[in-house]
């Protein structure tokens, strides 16, 4: 059989990451969503299984697979499995990579006094060590990768969803965030974008305890002469390479702006590019870090 009944194709989800990244919160997720979700399946049995599927009578058009490195042992038998599930024209094949810092991992894992997979009897560094050395290839195949060192599972949770929501049908999608440099770099962007070299609202202090989404910051912003070079030459680029993306076959391309406390110029810029492109891709615009705000951070 090359395609399902109905003729439509059936969606097969791979996630995988780190251990304790978040895998067990995705598939949570997708399970709600209404995926059929299998947890820990021997790469070597994914093609069976998919056969099994083929022949079904009840058939299934959206499934979730989790494979991590529990299956160790079999995990060079995944890219050959990947290599031929792409050769059947009914099935869309997605891998989510879940990711997180060495410094989060650990933390999870000292909070959960657990042993990490690959250092039952050393040092957790260790095993997360040898653990981003195996998956280095898995990683780099993913379409889809999200840090959750930041995040909280429903935030985690909330982030599949827009991905996964934006993937029910064929539609090219442009997700476009601010966040702040000060709380780390995002490992999940296809574009990266630093705003940090114009003018800070937070220095205004009638302006500093807005935001980018205020009329007062997003005007203080974007009336400075460097401000409208910029943005002309990102729309620029973007307009240029976004095509190539959608040709390529990509779903969805994310796009990260970056200042220093994802307050004000970030924020700024994402909006602005977001309703800029509104009219001809799919948009979506989030702003990762504009609810972290203290008295004394800037933006």
């Amino acid at each position: 059989m090359e395609k399902m009944e109905n003729g439509s194709k059936m969606r097969l989800t791979i996630i995988t990451g780190m251990s304790g990244a978040g895998k067990t919160v995705a598939v949570q997720c997708l399970e709600d969503m209404g995926y059929f979700c299998i947890d820990n399946l021997p790469p070597m049995l994914l093609l069976k299984f998919i056969e099994m599927i083929d022949q079904s009578q009840n058939k299934m058009d959206k499934i979730a697979v989790v494979m991590d490195l529990r299956g160790r042992a079999f995990f060079r038998h995944l890219s050959k499995a990947l290599d031929e599930i792409a050769k059947k024209d009914w099935i869309i094949q997605k891998i989510l990579f879940l990711e997180a810092s060495d410094e989060v991992l650990i933390r999870r894992y000292k909070e959960t006094r657990r042993n990490h997979p690959l250092a039952p009897h050393g040092r957790i560094s260790e095993g997360i060590k040898r653990e981003r050395a195996l998956l280095s290839e898995i990683k780099g195949q993913a379409q889809i990768i999200l840090d959750s060192s930041g995040l909280k599972p429903v935030q985690l949770k909330n982030k599949i969803q827009e991905h996964f929501s934006a993937s029910n049908d064929d539609t090219f999608s442009v997700h476009i965030f601010s966040f702040g440099f000060k709380y780390g770099s995002p490992i999940d962007a296809d574009l990266l974008f630093d705003v940090r070299f114009l003018p800070n609202p937070n220095y205004v202090e009638k302006l500093r305890i807005f935001t980018g989404l205020d009329e007062s910051v997003s005007s203080f912003v974007l009336k400075y002469s460097e401000t409208k070079q910029i943005l002309e030459k990102f729309i620029d680029l973007l307009a240029f390479t976004l095509p190539y993306y959608q040709k390529e076959g990509k779903r969805q391309v994310v796009i990260g702006i970056g200042c220093t406390g994802g307050q004000h110029r970030s924020v700024t810029i994402a909006e602005y590019i977001s309703r800029y492109f509104a009219g001809t891709y799919r948009t979506v615009v989030t702003h990762r870090d504009i609810e972290k705000r203290s008295k004394k951070e800037n933006g």
